[in-house]
């Protein structure tokens, strides 16, 4: 039951996702708030490959990001990022429908270099936190992005100011 409630809510925020990703044009890549940020190009890649850390969450116990190897793919065009996403989900929703509930209540942390970087936790709680809490919070920074460079934004939740009907 675990599982599936989590699948349910995957493949409807993937949809949001895909959503938002679709919104961004090509002349809105390299544009950032400040020297701090990421460009739209590198948050929208960051967006895309968290779905590249299904396997390591729910297929091993140790996440080991010392040796994460990133493939954000050519960021220079929005099309080439949308494609990394739809690679990246399809391989997430498989690693995810290969689940068991209970393996969601087993311990899993993240170390980087022999450390510890997240504390042993319960599975489902990296999945919520880690996954998906962690993905809601860069769609919403690339929500500000898009409205900062004059662009549409897609409705997630409802209407947006963008909808014709609103």
């Amino acid at each position: 039951m675990i599982v599936q409630s989590l699948l349910g809510e995957f493949k409807h925020e993937a949809e949001n996702t895909r959503k938002l990703l679709n919104a961004i044009p090509d002349s809105a890549l390299e544009w950032k708030p400040s020297e701090k940020n990421w460009t739209t190009g590198q948050l929208a890649s960051h967006i895309a490959e968290v779905y590249n850390w299904y396997p390591g969450t729910i297929q091993q116990s140790v996440f080991d990001m010392g040796g994460y190897k990133y493939d954000k793919g050519d960021i220079s065009k929005a099309a080439n990022i949308v494609a990394k996403f739809e690679e990246n989900v399809k391989l997430a929703q498989s690693v995810l429908e290969s689940a068991t509930d209970a393996s969601m209540m087993e311990n899993w942390t993240m170390t980087m270099g022999g450390q510890d970087i997240m504390p042993p936790m319960p599975r489902i709680q990296v999945i919520r936190g880690f996954l998906f809490n962690h993905l809601y919070h860069h769609r919403g920074e690339l929500v500000v992005y898009l409205r900062a460079t004059g662009n549409a934004v897609p409705g997630l939740y409802g209407p947006t100011a963008d909808d014709k009907n609103f």
